[in-house]
């Protein structure tokens, strides 16, 4: 091929790369934003009553104090439920804003440091588009979308932990490199600090970190060849330290020791029958899980991010690091393949820990499947970014000039399909939260002018969402603890079924 037909066609790869980047960060863009705005339409349901309430009157310690010693040792969740509800209902409408931005930044902040380790200069475009397609198919890929983005007492169990991991990850990044002894020794201490936030606040989470820490500082002895310190083990192994730490507090607290007496006599969790019990509730999840190939769109826009940053600078061979050392091919291997064990052991461990909360059931709690599918989601894309940076050098030494703009066509529209496919569920979801929202305010202002004229027992009618508990979930008004928080919000004595 010519020299000049060659810097053509490459002139229309960088023309056709902001055309693809900037139509999925329309796409996926739309799609986080609507999410957001469905916050300012976010009502109370389910456990909101009761946190909503416990914030107002106990305050933030007060709360915290509360989860230990009654309800189930999570205290670095209820110190986050008093600050979100602290100012009455104000926090929950834009805590999924603040849930999308910060986890936009931080993708974006590791994007760019996971591409610079490839030795290739970070298209920031199409980083920020990936960074919101990924976060696209996790909060509506599920079955609980509703839960996983716009019920505060989820997102802050399960979502809000993915995104501190993001930002506790960069934070590693950044001690283990930090040449300046006293710096590295304040994020060695953060490291345990946020482990234990962590282990407090989902015990899900704290599996799935724990798991990918210690495989990692395993990685890193020095010795193996991937790390030049012991600076990255000993972050790890801080982590590992504060989570467990943590779990150690919340299965020791008064609230986890009142939860667990609530729980009818079962099987030991080793015993044949539930091992059996949880596989198979492990597969029916992955079942669900696989069904859904929207989620294959963290892997499309993986190639074209890679695909783009590959023109950008020269890409080192394969197993070459950053500072040009090569990374031996057993350990090489092991990093590929280490995404690959932590969510699949990952999720079994989450299911374990459903079925021994929740009983054969508990594997259908979809929103506790978030724990592991952010890091599915990133090892998808990260996987799909690898093979675009390969096809780049590849189609390079072939001298393919068709097949590099084909790809970045194909990459993308799988892209914007795997995006199109949850577009019937955010309208659904839209429409359900809206029109919840304009009923509830009706019902709430009644309610409150019925309970400032003096009444005590007033007229409630159940409004579902999101396959949540409302008030009279069960006959039994004494164990109706749903309605006991309606009534205390409004500082009445008890409602009765409208």
């Amino acid at each position: 091929m010519s020299t000049a037909s060659t810097e053509g066609n490459r002139r229309f790869v960088r023309r056709l790369l902001p055309v693809a980047g900037g139509s999925l960060v329309a796409a996926a863009g739309a799609l986080i934003a609507v999410g957001c705005f469905l916050g300012l339409y976010v009502r109370p349901t389910s456990d909101d009553w009761c946190a909503a309430w416990k914030s107002r009157d106990l305050g933030v310690l007060g709360i915290t104090h509360d989860f230990y010693a009654t309800q189930n040792g999570r205290i670095t969740n209820a110190f986050l439920s008093g600050i979100v509800y602290g100012d009455g209902l104000a926090g929950m409408k834009i805590l999924p804003t603040v849930i999308a931005v910060a986890f936009t930044v931080g993708l974006v902040l590791l994007g760019i440091r996971f591409l610079r380790c490839l030795g290739v200069k970070p298209p920031v475009l199409l980083l920020v588009a990936a960074a919101l397609a990924v976060q696209a198919v996790i909060y509506y890929g599920g079955t609980r979308s509703y839960q996983v983005l716009l019920w505060t007492p989820a997102t802050i169990s399960h979502t809000v932990p993915g995104v501190i991991g993001v930002w506790a990850l960069l934070l590693g990044i950044w001690t283990v490199r930090q040449p300046r002894t006293a710096l590295r020794a304040g994020g060695f201490a953060a490291a345990f600090l946020i482990g234990f936030a962590i282990g407090t606040l989902s015990e899900s989470f704290s599996l799935v970190s724990g798991l990918l820490a210690a495989c990692v500082a395993l990685l890193a002895v020095p010795r193996l060849g991937l790390a030049r310190t012991w600076h990255p083990f000993t972050w790890c192994l801080l982590w590992c330290s504060g989570v467990v730490c943590g779990l150690i507090v919340l299965t020791t607290s008064p609230g986890a020791r009142w939860r667990r007496a609530q729980q009818p006599p079962k099987e030991s969790m080793l015993s044949a029958g539930e091992l059996r019990g949880t596989y198979e509730d492990w597969l029916h999840m992955w079942d669900t899980v696989t069904g859904q190939w929207a989620y294959l769109g963290a892997a499309a826009v993986g190639v074209l991010l890679g695909l783009g940053a590959g023109l950008a600078a020269p890409v080192p061979a394969p197993g070459k690091r950053e500072s040009g050392r090569a990374v031996p091919r057993k350990m090489l291997a092991a990093l590929l393949v280490l995404p690959v064990i932590v969510v699949v052991l990952g999720s079994f461990a989450v299911v374990v820990g459903l079925r021994s909360g929740y009983g054969p059931s508990g594997w259908t709690y979809a929103r506790t499947w978030t724990n592991y599918l952010v890091p599915m989601e990133l090892a998808l894309c990260a996987y799909g970014v690898l093979l675009g940076v390969w096809a780049r050098r590849y189609l390079a030494r072939r001298g393919a000039a068709v097949a590099l703009p084909a790809g970045i066509v194909v990459a993308a529209g799988l892209t914007l399909a795997s995006l199109a496919v949850l577009v019937p569920s955010v309208k659904q979801l839209t429409t359900a939260t809206v029109t919840r929202a304009v009923a509830w305010d009706a019902q709430n202002s009644r309610i409150r002018t019925e309970a400032a004229a003096g009444a005590t027992d007033l007229g409630y009618r159940p409004m579902y969402i999101g396959s949540l508990a409302e008030p009279f979930f069960t006959s039994d008004y004494q164990r109706d603890w749903v309605s006991a928080c309606v009534s205390t919000w409004y500082g009445i004595e008890r409602i009765h079924r409208l």
